[in-house]
């Protein structure tokens, strides 16, 4: 009896933009699917801390239930704007305080912001010529995209790669791109590569803001994991008055906390005025107990410095077990190995070997990432692996991943 092989059609540009536009996970899904994990599964696919949630959780909770029977205020309880303005005056070194009454905003979790913040970057921003443009570093979180494409903007992916230390070369921006964006995106440290931008490069990118009228838009949910440094912030670059900078802030990574949903968005006052006009009509409020459960974590450090403890000695681990393998730097910040597996068919293949021989679920960075001009993709020969589950557990997938690859 004879069989055939299925081969899959060549797409289309049209098929290939829809394609890039789905979740990295819904791919990732439909890669693996049909293919029998070789071992008991580990997941290291969703940057979902799995660390212990900090023990005040609870107790704020219950001490605010009856804050469930009401409305809160879109921009925030006023107790949260103050909380979150005095973590940004502690943790940076800024021109002037932060003002909790018009530079800060409650979200609910950054994803909102960042995708709501591009809808009202095209009412607040003028380009100066032509057609507008939203520029996004690539590899890149799929919500920066799809807040592009929601508002009209046209993305341009810009690439960031090993020869450009993981960020945007702004010195290859051109005076013609430049004059028709809108808003800038930049995480820091950098989801997926771990890459930390130098307070001289926040200042470049600040000094073109100001030059072309853009906004900055800079993710910065992974501040408080890091290596040795503590990674500048974009308010520092931005100076008095924030001017044309907005800093999207989450408790998600910071405490474990990725099912509270709720995160801040400080900056530009004439910006932020403007994008509250917008969440009062498209966004829902945030539950005032979650913004009391904000507050305590805002106000406690010792919980942050555990945490990032226990991400530190499971880098510690991947030092020791995958050594100077596949490409493997220690990253300066943030919670993910950016691996090279271009020695291994790259990061579609490689994926789908560690499912069938390890049972290790990890995501291609091809689907983190676009196709540029020359067509090539800046995520094509790596894979992403969260660093999110316990040492042991960690330490088990590190060693099957060395097993598979060598």
């Amino acid at each position: 009896m004879s069989t055939m092989t299925a081969q899959r059609e060549p797409l289309n540009a049209s098929q290939t933009a829809a394609e890039n536009n789905r979740s990295p996970f819904v791919r990732l899904t439909d890669l693996i699917a049909g293919i029998q994990p070789g071992k008991p599964i580990i997941n290291l696919s969703v940057g979902e801390p799995q660390h212990p949630i900090p023990d005040f959780v609870g107790p704020v909770l219950a001490a605010h239930l009856n804050e469930f029977g009401r409305y809160p205020a879109n921009k925030g309880i006023e107790p949260f704007r103050k909380a979150a303005a005095q973590w940004l005056d502690r943790r940076y070194d800024l021109a002037q305080p932060v003002d909790p009454e018009t530079e800060v905003l409650v979200l609910n979790g950054t994803r909102e912001g960042l995708f709501l913040g591009a809808i009202a970057a095209t009412r607040w921003v003028e380009p100066r010529i032509g057609a507008p443009a939203i520029l996004i570093p690539n590899p890149f979180y799929a919500a920066y995209a799809a807040g592009a494409l929601a508002a009209g903007c046209e993305p341009v992916y810009l690439p960031a790669t090993k020869a450009s230390g993981f960020l945007p070369d702004l010195d290859a921006l051109d005076d013609a791109l430049l004059k028709r964006t809108v808003a800038f995106y930049l995480a820091s440290p950098s989801n997926p590569q771990g890459a930390v931008a130098s307070r001289a490069y926040l200042d470049k990118l600040a000094a073109l803001s100001r030059r072309y009228g853009f906004l900055v838009f800079a993710d910065e949910c992974y501040c408080e994991i890091y290596s040795v440094d503590k990674p500048a912030g974009m308010l520092e670059a931005a100076g008095s008055g924030f001017t044309n900078t907005i800093v999207f802030h989450s408790l998600s990574k910071r405490s474990n906390l990725p099912g509270l949903r709720v995160g801040f968005v400080a900056g530009d006052r004439n910006f932020l005025a403007a994008f509250l006009e917008l969440r009062n009509v498209a966004a829902p409020q945030v539950p005032s107990p979650a913004q009391h459960v904000a507050i305590a974590a805002y106000n406690d450090e010792a919980h942050v410095e555990k945490n990032r403890e226990l991400y530190s000695a499971k880098f510690d681990l991947a030092d020791q077990i995958i050594g100077d393998r596949y490409g493997y730097v220690r990253p300066a910040g943030g919670f993910f190995l950016w691996l090279d597996v271009s020695a291994f068919g790259g990061s579609e293949v490689a994926t789908k070997r560690l499912w069938a021989e390890a049972g290790v679920r990890v995501v291609p960075g091809r689907y983190l990432a676009r196709e540029q001009a020359d067509g090539t993709n800046p995520g094509a020969d790596y894979i992403r692996v969260a660093m999110v589950q316990d040492s042991e557990t960690t330490a088990e997938a590190l060693h099957r991943i060395v097993k598979v690859f060598g």
